[in-house]
């Protein structure tokens, strides 16, 4: 194994396994915690037999970002010089596709307060707002409108929905969430940033880091929901 690094002046790190070059290695790796772990908690979620609705957009979220993640890490990192750029748009749309998910999990999660009416205007704007994104992101190849998208699901929409869950009902579960949306937050500080505590583990990797506590809060969250209560809510 050899190791180099500011390669091509680019300053992407490098190891050689037996021939083979592998960018970004840490980068790398902890997309791949990301990835495991989101796998792990949709499998979980899934062995519950929870039939809800909101189980089954959290298991979609964690699947799919399992899958954003794994392909950032692969094709994104580890073999982006075998790829052209067109090649990051499956990782950034299956990514924009969980964030549209964890949206309508906590929309889902809302009837247990408010009328359908209301969700359903919630359902609604989501849709629109996910194709809006989802278009611009493919026409101008930009991922400014990934980040958009996933600070705008995150810290607007589920923190909206799961902060007034909180302070109306003092949930369980919304305070995992909103845990989970504080770390996803500093991930994405220390991304905008560019903050990094080394060379080789850098502003993506420490965020990456904190993307895997934000999911492991989520799915705390996640697996203390009990929509039992919305049938005491008047429709």
């Amino acid at each position: 194994m050899t190791f180099s690094s500011n390669l091509a002046a680019e300053g992407i790190n490098t190891i050689f396994l037996s021939g083979l070059r592998i960018d970004e290695p840490i980068v790398t790796l902890t997309d791949l915690l990301v990835s495991v772990l989101c796998f792990i908690f949709a499998w979980n979620l899934h062995k519950s037999g929870k039939k809800e609705r909101v189980f089954l957009y959290f298991k979609i979220y964690f699947l799919v970002m399992g899958i954003a993640t794994f392909l950032g890490g692969i094709i994104g990192h580890a073999f982006m010089y075998h790829f052209s750029f067109y090649w990051k748009l499956p990782g950034w749309i299956t990514s924009m596709i969980s964030i549209m998910f964890v949206e309508r999990a906590a929309i889902e999660h809302t009837r247990i307060r408010l009328s359908t009416q209301i969700v359903k205007a919630f359902r609604v704007v989501n849709i629109i707002e996910f194709i809006t994104f989802l278009s611009l992101t493919i026409f101008t190849l930009n991922f400014f409108f990934v980040e958009f998208h996933s600070g705008y699901g995150l810290m607007f929409v589920v923190l909206s929905l799961e902060g007034y869950l909180y302070l109306k009902t003092k949930n369980e579960a919304s305070k995992f969430m909103l845990i989970g949306v504080a770390f996803a937050a500093v991930a994405a500080l220390f991304f905008m940033t560019k903050t990094s505590f080394h060379q080789w583990f850098n502003y993506l990797s420490i965020s990456h880091v904190l993307m895997a506590i934000a999911a492991w809060f989520f799915y705390m969250g996640a697996s203390r929901i009990d929509m039992s209560e919305v049938k005491n809510i008047r429709e």
